[in-house]
């Protein structure tokens, strides 16, 4: 319950520039020049902040070096790892929601979770910076449920912004159904973007293994051909006694708290170099 609480108003914060629903404009103060790190839209009529994904694809288009935005993504992963994906992400959140609709579920394959990587590397980095144009986010669903859609429901036809219907072409309808998709994924399986397609979640992912933050489990204890509780609570599908430093690991906490036998335990990093193991 804490975490939803926690996610909730980080939603409500990071989209909280409501003078929107009366300007019909999109937020352009000075938040708008910091990227925050998760994967929400800048187009967003409500967004304060900038996309860190948007970011980075521009800096690839005008071929420079993203220093502060490589600030950004060290400060974080080296402090809490992917935790930004667990508690603060509101289209992680979505996923969460959705997935808690009863229906036939399924597991998706774990090489799948793969294809972020790639993901990153090509669509954000390599491709923006041979063509000059930014196509993850002219793909991306997030991009399209959080500004297009909003945008193109408003239509106004004076203030902020001008008619936007001639912009529904091919690419709108594309979107829309990569947006259709991956919302009807998430219903049956636990979130499909974050584990699949999120470019941010692989750059965040990368500092798991040497974040501050850290899962710490008590093999002596763990029982998981008894238990298995982790990963069945587990909004990532992983099996963190298997690799506590997983890349796919959200810092969420529900494996910690669901643990029967007390096995999984938070700590800073430099509790672990004092082999020092919090009491029972």
């Amino acid at each position: 319950m804490k975490r939803i609480i926690v996610q909730i108003f980080s939603t409500i914060g990071i989209n909280s520039y409501f003078y929107a629903i009366v300007k019909k404009g999109i937020y352009q103060g000075s938040l708008k020049g910091i990227p925050f790190p998760v994967l929400n839209c800048y187009a967003c009529p409500f967004a304060r902040f900038a996309c860190p994904i948007g970011s980075l694809q521009h800096y690839a288009v005008i071929r420079a070096i993203p220093y502060y935005l490589i600030g950004i993504f060290g400060i974080t992963g080296f402090s809490v790892g992917r935790a930004p994906c667990g508690w603060l992400c509101p289209f992680g959140f979505i996923q969460d929601l959705l997935y808690k609709i009863r229906t036939f579920k399924i597991t998706i394959p774990r090489f799948f979770s793969y294809s972020k990587f790639a993901i990153l590397l090509i669509v954000v980095i390599v491709i923006p910076y041979l063509t000059h144009e930014t196509w993850f986010s002219k793909l991306c669903p997030v991009g399209l449920l959080e500004g297009g859609i909003p945008i193109i429901a408003w239509n106004p036809q004076t203030g902020g912004l001008s008619n936007l219907k001639h912009l529904i072409g091919w690419l709108y309808f594309t979107k829309l159904g990569i947006l259709l998709f991956i919302l009807g994924l998430s219903v049956i399986s636990k979130r499909p973007f974050c584990r699949i397609f999120c470019p941010l979640g692989a750059i965040l992912s990368l500092f798991n293994k040497v974040s501050l933050l850290q899962i710490n489990l008590r093999e002596n204890r763990c029982t998981p051909e008894k238990c298995d509780m982790c990963r069945i609570v587990c909004p990532m599908d992983i099996n963190i006694y298997e690799n506590v430093t997983d890349y796919d690991c959200i810092r969420c906490g529900k494996c910690v708290h669901v643990c029967p036998e007390n096995a999984l335990y938070v700590t800073p990093s430099f509790s672990k170099c004092k082999l020092v193991e919090p009491a029972s």
